[in-house]
């Protein structure tokens, strides 16, 4: 067990030196390392939001368990709000909004965050809106790349902005920035009528039906995670892959390229995403600000 203080917080870290990423020999300590120095720019899109954290105790080729109720052995100062939860009604959630709190989760090996699309203070009015795009094999990251800048295109025609990331696994997401008051139901009703449209342009490449058997070769335009009740992997997390990857802001140019040159992965791990933000900062920082009003779906 090791004591260290951060920002004036002192936290108890332990197995610093077990591997948690077998292929690459990430240990425990890289995984704190890298949610210490990202937390500047991770923070702020957490720190508002009851946050499911998905631990792997035994790293990422052992088992693994969500965890929504904040644990009782959280530390005093960790915050929590209320959010979904059961028939006996809303469970604590952790609020991490600090860098003790993100370093305290990665000392519980909780490599992955996710996060819901509203904030703790009103769960019911979702301050972004998502299109999960997650492609069916033989489909990737190209495919994904083109139905995002569909999607761009189609919103660009509306006047709402988009920003889009890698899911950090096989898939991207593109985030409409609302931060205004709109509900779950207006969300998914919206992001369903862009999936179906995109699904009757292209129906060889695109669906919006969540069956498997529709999937193979195709992108499915998620529009349901934008229900109250689920999360998306949070912006800047790790995934629990065979390397250490991170969902990833990305920029347009890079969505282009990668849509028209099947050898760009878009795969970035940990210190790659650290080396990203010194040199171009937070590529999400506008969805913390940025006001925008969907339009109703017909």
């Amino acid at each position: 067990m090791t004591s260290v203080e951060v920002e004036g917080r002192r936290l108890r870290l332990s197995n610093l030196d077990k591997v948690l990423y077998p292929e690459t020999g990430t240990t425990k300590a890289e995984v704190i390392d890298y949610y210490a120095r990202i937390a500047p720019v991770m923070v702020p899109h957490l720190e508002d939001r009851g946050v499911t954290l998905r631990r792997f105790p035994d790293g990422v080729e052992a088992g693994s368990f969500f965890e929504k109720r904040c644990p009782s052995h959280r530390p005093e100062w960790m915050g929590t709000v209320v959010g979904p939860g059961d028939r006996r009604g809303g469970i604590d959630y952790c609020c991490l909004d600090s860098t003790p709190a993100l370093v305290w989760a990665a000392n519980m090996a909780a490599l992955e965050i996710h996060a819901p699309m509203a904030k703790g203070a009103d769960i019911d009015s979702p301050t972004i809106c998502v299109f999960d795009l997650d492609p069916g094999a033989p489909a990737g990251i190209q495919a994904c790349a083109d139905v995002a800048l569909d999607i761009r295109l189609t919103l660009d025609g509306l006047g709402l902005a988009a920003y889009p990331k890698t899911s950090g696994s096989k898939g991207m997401q593109v985030y409409v920035p609302l931060n205004t008051p709109h509900t779950h139901e207006h969300c998914s009703a919206f992001a369903q009528a862009v999936a179906q449209m995109l699904e009757r342009a292209a129906p060889d490449h695109v669906t919006s039906t969540m069956a498997k058997a529709v999937r193979p070769g195709k992108v499915f335009v998620d529009w349901s995670q934008n229900s109250r009740h689920k999360t998306t992997v949070a912006v800047y997390s790790l995934r629990a892959r065979p390397h250490p990857t991170v969902s990833t802001p990305l920029t347009w140019d890079e969505v282009a390229e990668a849509a028209k040159d099947d050898t760009v992965t878009l795969a970035f791990e940990a210190q790659d995403v650290l080396d990203r933000v010194a040199e171009q900062g937070d590529l999400f920082a506008d969805m913390l600000t940025l006001e925008q009003r969907l339009p109703e779906a017909k």
